[in-house]
Order: structure tokens, then C-alpha cells, then sequence
């Protein structure tokens, strides 16, 4: 007998699923095609609106729909006019007459103002006069226009003009196109009563005395219950329910049950369908035990067919609806998709311009190889220098065919010895003077006219090397600007990861000291760089963050987390916004003292810090050359080019270049600046001094003293120069000193100035930098009898190894254990 059954392999079994599904396809596309795309839909809609009236004879929906189709779709506005007109014969000849001199009207309007500027603004008082003027002539004719009947046109010309408002937001949405925005709250309200003024329409048809009405107007509660919650579940369920209730009065307490059934229905959502399902059903008996008991049972009945049709809903209708719901799911994965899609195109532009600047760089570079081949060509070099020596003296020579065409070699070796003697800069020997003179008959005009050339040679070559080296510094700056900007590609490209474990953590944690939190967001737990993002509620801040949270995250991270940022409630009980990251290793302590020349005001040295975003702390000084207002502005101007270059993440070394090309260039005036930068890196405390003609730095490392020098004109004064960069290791504790030339030259009647310096810091008792920094510039001072020379500036940083100010908590669940 088991053997009998047939059996249905993997195989045969995908295959039919297959079938199944592309057959499903077809049906549905075929649908959408007859209902959207050929305009069925509007049809249908057109004809239940044609139907819909409210408080027995106000119906404002049909000549609203008209307005709205022929605004948005005008050339469906023919075929919506025939349902319309068919819906509304179907509900009474009365209402078949209205709407049709309300559309003639209409139309006629529209049709005379076409080409009226605002259209949308005139179309509203066109449904206005269209609405009310043919109630005022059947008014007229059976000799009923009392108040009451002005009241109730007066309201059903308003209405139609809220309504082409209100249609306008919602007909698009179900309009044929293949892209679909996301909804606002607004949009979805529109669209309940647009569904429900549809509904209206299909009053007084019953199937065994459940009202299709009733029934639809559950299930639209019941699937946006299940999507969006309580709060899209209530809305609809109070929309829906009022319009109904004005159709039908004595459905009024429609309103409460479809209310009080989309709040349980979004509040057991997590139940799934069967959840919601359960909302509806209770809705249903607690608002049909107070209400007539002979309406309870069609009640249950209606709810439950909108229950049977809300499990047939495919659940890809479901997800579909999902991502154009605000708060779902669908929706927050839809707009993680399109900032993923935004990410990767804006890294894919960045990585684009990156590759536009490398290759400019190596253009550059191209020239400059081939530019450096050409000056290196010497023989190139003397053709071109003896052929215009030779036109302005052998042309007119009368012995111009014995020298270059009988003895062209003697001729041509003669007088390149000759250039070579003078672009040596020395005189050529008496033997090789006999030798050319015995040669040549014009041997003096020849070697002043050599010597004119030479110049303008010379000239001409230093002008070859700096276009040369000028093309070398462009490519350095392009390279320098095409890897930041392909750092900054990776940093755009660079996932957000999940951090389950740690979060689970940090609430267990909180939870522990009583500490609410709204929201939490771990952008990085890489060491040295956490970026963790907080929003708690705290009835009186006192400073938890630094003192509670910090601590804590130190103990689950396993390494140093202060506070970066805070944003404090001024109201008890607020949300506090914290920020908190990761530590450094090593903090900077630092301290100045600087005084002008002659103890003025305006001092032509300039110094600052600055902390860069790659943990690394920057400390430097600008001397100008000179004194003075003029002084003063060549050494702010240039540390002001240092901070902005240094910020976006440019080397050093192609900073520096930068500046000073900037600097040469932009002014024909001498202005030349020093510059003293020191770059220190928080995590390991090594350093990079970059010295631009400067003077010597110190570092006291407990009794020893170590010099830091460099070799390096001041800025501005060449083009291209070469940037030496001298690297040192700090420790903890180490005394880090710069200074201005106004202090390393300033000692008067010292003879050896670096031993003096170093006499000096070493005998001073205290590790203040400030204190080190004000007692140097006393001392330098007290040499010249307290006459301040120069301008003078000094710095100082000590080393300090980062101690956390609170130690770190356990989290909430290693108490547990």
C-alpha cells in the first residue's frame, strides 16, 4: 500500500514551486497592468466615490476625485468621469443629476481658465463653485433653500476643496510609475481617508449581514496595525471610523471599536498576525457589549472575515507596504541601502578625484625626468651656447671657412675648453689664450662676446632648474593631496560593525547604577580609537559621565575612555548626550613665555598648539623677520597656513613645502619666516622636529641634556628647498624646550651659548613648563642688564604619562557573578 504513493523528489518538487511562482508573477503583473497602467483602478475608485454621501445628501468626493485626475492625470479625467457618473446613477437618479451638473461645471470652468497662473489655487475655487452651484439651482427648483440647506452646500463646497488637498497627496501614490517614495505621517493619513471615502461607497452592501464597509475598513486596520504599530493602527482606526460614522450615524461607535482594535492590534504586534488578530477580536467584544446586543454578532462576524482575508494577504504585500511605512523594519533597511548606496558612491568619487590627482603627479613627474635628461645632455648644451657665441662674431668673419669647415674640430675644442674655463668661474690659463689667439683673429671680441652668453646661459639654466624643481614640488603636493583623499575613501568605505557583547555589557552596566539609557550607538571599539555615542536620563547631572559611565567602559574595553563630549539638560530628569573615547598614552603639559622687543606690544614671533585628529599633538614657533607690526603678520600668517594644512591631514613635510611655495610666491616683497614645528605622537611619545632656520631645541631627560638642530633657510626666501626631519624618542617626564633666536642668541658677554643654555635648565630646581618657560626668559633678560634686544619666545612641554582620574568600575555583570 506505501508503497503505491508516488514519490516527489527535491527535484521535481523545485521545479513546480518554480512553475508556481512565475505563474504568480505573471497574474500579478498582469493585474497591475489592467489596474494601473490601462486606469481601471481609477475607474473603480471613480465609481464608489460617484456612491459616497454623508450626512444623508452631502457628497463632496466625486467633483474632488475629478479635480485632483485632472490636475494629476488629465487624460484619464473622460474615463473617470463616466465611473463617477455610472457610481452615482447607481446610488439615485438625484445623485446621478448632481454630480453630473457638478462635473459639466466643472469642467466648463477649468476649461475657460486654463491658462489662469496658479493653477492648483484656481482649481480649488472651481470645485467650490462647481460643488455649490448646483445645489443652489435643485435647491431652487423644489423650494427647499433654507438656512439649513445654505449651511449644509456651504459645507459640501468646503469639504470638496479640503478634499482636492487631500486627494492630491494620496492619488500619486498609487499612480502608475515604478518608483515609489517613501511616505510622510502626512501622506498616510491622506491615504486612510482617501480608502475610507472609497468605502464610503459601498454602503448598504451586505454579505449575510456583515457590511463590506465595515469589513474592508477592519482588515486596512488590521494590516496597518501589523506594519506600523499602535500609533499608524490608532490613526487609522480614528480616520476611517469618523468617515464612516458621518456615511452611517448610527455607526458612530465604529469609531471607538476600529480605535480601540488598531491600538491592541499595534501593541501585539509582536504576536505576529495572530497578535493583531487577537487586538481586533477583543476591540470587537468589549465595544459590542455596551452597544445594542443584536448588533454583536454581525460585528464578530465582519471582524472575523477581515481577519480570513488578513492571513490570505501574501506576505510580500505585507513587506512591500513595510517599506513605505516610517518605524518598520523594511523602511530602516530600505535607508540603510540608500546611505550605503550614497556611501559607496561618494568613496567612489573620492577615489576617482584621488586617482585624477596621482596622475597629475606623475605628469609632473614625467616632465620633470625628461626636462632633467635634457639639462644633463651636455654636448646639447655647448652646441647651443658656441652657436650663438659664433653668429654674433665668425658670420662676418673673413675667416670663417678655414676655422669651421677645414679645422671645425680644433675650432670646436678650442672654444669649448674656453666655456668651460669660464663657467667654472676662473680665467682661462695663458697657454690656452696663445693657443686661441694664434687661432682665432678675433680672439678678444670672441671671449667678450663668451662672457656676455655665459651670463644669459647661466640664467637661462637656473631658470630650467627651478621651473624643474617647481614641477618636482607640484607633484610632491598632488601626491600629498591624492593620499589624504584616498584615506578618506577608506574612511567612507569603512563599515559600521556590530558590537553585540560589548553593548549587552554597557546596559547590564548602567542598568546596575540606576542609570536609564535612551539610546546607545558603538561606532568603534578599535584600540586608541573607541567612538562611542550615549543618551541617558539623569535626574541631576553631576558629572556621571566621567565619573560613573567612563570608568565603567574602561573596565568592559579593557583600556583608558574619558569623556570627549557633553551635552547637559538644564531640566531635571532630561536626556544628557555623552560622547566618550579613547585616551592617549602620553598628555602634553605646556607653558609660554614671550615678551617683545624693547617690552612693546606687537612681538614678530608667533607660536601655538594644536591637536591633530591623528592623536598627535603639534607645538610651534614663527619668528619674522625683523620687528614689528610686519614681523608680527609674516609669523601668524605662516603658523595660520601650518594649522589649516597640518588639519586635513597632509604630511608634515609636503605642509611645510606648501607653505613656503605659498610665501614665495604670492608677494614680490622680501617676507621670510622661520618656522620650529615639533610633532608629538600621543601614543607612543616619539617625536618630529622640522626645522626651517630655526634654532636648536632642547630636552632635559632628568640630569641630561640633549640638542635638536637642523640646517634649513627660513621660508620664503627660495622656492625649493630641502626639509630636514629629525626624529627623537621622549619618555614620561621628559622637558621638551623650543625657543626663538630672541632667546638662543640673546645671552650677552656668552661665549658658548649652547653649554650656558643647557648650565641653566639643568640647575632649575622645578619641572613646571611654565615656570621653566618664565624663569629662561628672566635669565636671558638678566644677561643684558634687563634690556629686552630682540623678540624674544619660549616653549616648553613636559611628557606626561596619562593617568586616568578615576579608576576604573566593574560593570554590572561581573557583580552578578
Amino acid at each position: 500500500m506505501m508503497d503505491s504513493i508516488p514519490r516527489v523528489d527535491s527535484k521535481t518538487f523545485g521545479a513546480g514551486q518554480g512553475v508556481m511562482n512565475k505563474w504568480r508573477k505573471k497574474i500579478h503583473g498582469k493585474a497591475q497592468s489592467v489596474l494601473l497602467e490601462k486606469g481601471w483602478l481609477f475607474f473603480i475608485v471613480g465609481f464608489l466615490l460617484g456612491r459616497a454621501v454623508i450626512l444623508s445628501e452631502v457628497s463632496p468626493f466625486s467633483v474632488a476625485f475629478l479635480a485632483t485626475i485632472w490636475l494629476v492625470h488629465r487624460e484619464m479625467a473622460p474615463k473617470v468621469m463616466v465611473a463617477v457618473l455610472a457610481g452615482a446613477l447607481s446610488y439615485s437618479i438625484d445623485q446621478g443629476i448632481f454630480i453630473s451638473l457638478a462635473m459639466i461645471s466643472f469642467i466648463f470652468l477649468a476649461g475657460l481658465f486654463k491658462h489662469v497662473k496658479h493653477q492648483h489655487g484656481a482649481v480649488l475655487l472651481f470645485v467650490f463653485l462647481a460643488t455649490a452651484a448646483p445645489r443652489i439651482m435643485l435647491y431652487s427648483f423644489t423650494g427647499q433653500l433654507s438656512s439649513y440647506e445654505w449651511l449644509l452646500l456651504s459645507v459640501e463646497g468646503i469639504l470638496g476643496t479640503v478634499l482636492v488637498l487631500i486627494f492630491m497627496q494620496s492619488i500619486p501614490i498609487i499612480s502608475p510609475k515604478k518608483y515609489k517614495p517613501t511616505l510622510k505621517n502626512e501622506e498616510i493619513v491622506c491615504m486612510i481617508i482617501l480608502l475610507a471615502s472609497i468605502l464610503t461607497g459601498t454602503i448598504g452592501w451586505d454579505i449575510y449581514d456583515a457590511s463590506i464597509e465595515q469589513v474592508f475598513s477592519r482588515y486596512f486596520v488590521l494590516m496597518l496595525s501589523f506594519v506600523g504599530g499602535a500609533a499608524v493602527g490608532s490613526t487609522v482606526g480614528v480616520v476611517a471610523g469618523l468617515i464612516l460614522s458621518l456615511a452611517n450615524v448610527a455607526n458612530l461607535y465604529q469609531m471607538s471599536l476600529l480605535a480601540f482594535s488598531g491600538l491592541l492590534g499595534g501593541l501585539l504586534k509582536e504576536g505576529k498576525k495572530m497578535g493583531v488578530s487577537v487586538g481586533l477580536l477583543i476591540g470587537t467584544f468589549l465595544v459590542g457589549i455596551y452597544g445594542d446586543a443584536t448588533n454583536l454578532i454581525p460585528s464578530i462576524l465582519e471582524s472575523s472575515i477581515a481577519i480570513v482575508l488578513f492571513f490570505l494577504t501574501p506576505a510580500s504585500w505585507v513587506k512591500k507596504l513595510s517599506r513605505y511605512i516610517p518605524g518598520t523594519e523594511e523602511y530602516t533597511n530600505e535607508q540603510e541601502q540608500y546611505l550605503q548606496k550614497v556611501r559607496n558612491v561618494t568613496a567612489k568619487r573620492v577615489e576617482q578625484f584621488s586617482d585624477v590627482f596621482e596622475a597629475l603627479s606623475k605628469s609632473f613627474q614625467t616632465v620633470d625626468y625628461a626636462s632633467v635628461e635634457q639639462d644633463a645632455d651636455y654636448k646639447q648644451e655647448t652646441d647651443h651656447f658656441l652657436s650663438q657665441v659664433t653668429e654674433k662674431t665668425c658670420q662676418g668673419c673673413f675667416m670663417k671657412n678655414r676655422c669651421w669647415q677645414q679645422q671645425f674640430d680644433k675650432s670646436y675644442s678650442l672654444m669649448e675648453g674656453l666655456k668651460n674655463d669660464l663657467v667654472e668661474d676662473r680665467e682661462p690659463s695663458p697657454a690656452d689664450m696663445r693657443v686661441f689667439e694664434n687661432h682665432c683673429v678675433k680672439s678678444k671680441k670672441v671671449m667678450d662676446v663668451m662672457k656676455e652668453e655665459l651670463t644669459i646661459f647661466e640664467s637661462n639654466k637656473r631658470l630650467q632648474k627651478q621651473v624643474s624643481e617647481s614641477k618636482r614640488f607640484v607633484a610632491e603636493q598632488l601626491q600629498g593631496v591624492s593620499e589624504v583623499m584616498d584615506d578618506f575613501a577608506k574612511e567612507i568605505l569603512k563599515e559600521r560593525h556590530h558590537h553585540e557583547q560589548q553593548e549587552m555589557q554597557i546596559v547590564q552596566g548602567l542598568e546596575h547604577m540606576g542609570i536609564e539609557i535612551e539610546k546607545l550607538d558603538i561606532f568603534s571599539l578599535e584600540r586608541g580609537n573607541v567612538d562611542i555615542e550615549m543618551m541617558v536620563n539623569l535626574y541631576e547631572y553631576r558629572g556621571e559621565g566621567a565619573k560613573l559611565i567612563a570608568p565603567m567602559l574602561s573596565d568592559i574595553l579593557s583600556e583608558v575612555v574619558i569623556v570627549k563630549q557633553e551635552e547637559i539638560s538644564p531640566f531635571p530628569n532630561g536626556s544628557c548626550f555623552i560622547v566618550f573615547s579613547s585616551a592617549k598614552e602620553f598628555v602634553v603639559e605646556t607653558g609660554v613665555s614671550h615678551a617683545a622687543k624693547g617690552g612693546g606690544i606687537i612681538s614678530g614671533d608667533s607660536h601655538t598648539t594644536m591637536e591633530l585628529g591623528t592623536g598627535k599633538y603639534a607645538m610651534a614657533i614663527s619668528d619674522g623677520m625683523g620687528n614689528g607690526e610686519r614681523a608680527h603678520e609674516e609669523s601668524v600668517e605662516t603658523l595660520r597656513l601650518l594649522q589649516q594644512i597640518l588639519q586635513t591631514g597632509i604630511p608634515e613635510k609636503v605642509a611645510i613645502k606648501s607653505i613656503n611655495s605659498i610665501l614665495s610666491l604670492r608677494t614680490t616683497d622680501e617676507m621670510f619666516a622661520t618656522l620650529d614645528l615639533a610633532v608629538i605622537n600621543l601614543h607612543n611619545a616619539a617625536v618630529r622636529f622640522l626645522k626651517i632656520g630655526s634654532t636648536p631645541s632642547f630636552i632635559k631627560r632628568g640630569d641630561q641634556m640633549l640638542k635638536v638642530e637642523a640646517s634649513n633657510l627660513p621660508m620664503g626666501i627660495i622656492q625649493e628647498f630641502d626639509v630636514d626631519i629629525v626624529k627623537e624618542q621622549l619618555m614620561e617626564g621628559d622637558l621638551l624646550i623650543m625657543m626663538s633666536d630672541g632667546i638662543f642668541e640673546g645671552p650677552k658677554h656668552v661665549e658658548n651659548v649652547d653649554v650656558w643654555i643647557k648650565r641653566k635648565i639643568r640647575e632649575m630646581k622645578t619641572d613646571d613648563p611654565q615656570e621653566i618657560a618664565d624663569l629662561l626668559l628672566e635669565e636671558v633678560v638678566r644677561t643684558r642688564s634687563g634690556e629686552i634686544a630682540d623678540d624674544m619666545t619660549v616653549m616648553v612641554a613636559r611628557i606626561n604619562k596619562n593617568a586616568p582620574e578615576w579608576a576604573a568600575i566593574p560593570a554590572g555583570h561581573r557583580y552578578a557573578q
